[in-house]
């Protein structure tokens, strides 16, 4: 999570990514809940990698 981006938005809420893992992506009405999201985001991203054999990154 050391190279997690958060950016609060214009309506208050939050957003989050990781740059290196394409399509990981969350929101949330608080930073920690955008937190939660990008992590639990995060973890199912790796099940479905490894699931089909994708090469993952190191983060």
């Amino acid at each position: 999570m050391a190279q997690a981006l958060y950016d609060k938005l214009e309506d208050s809420t939050f957003s989050g990514r990781i740059p290196v893992c394409k399509g990981v992506v969350a929101f949330g009405a608080t930073l920690r809940q955008c937190e939660d999201e990008l992590r639990s985001t995060l973890e199912d991203w790796i099940l479905v990698g490894l699931k089909f054999g994708h090469t993952l990154p190191v983060i």
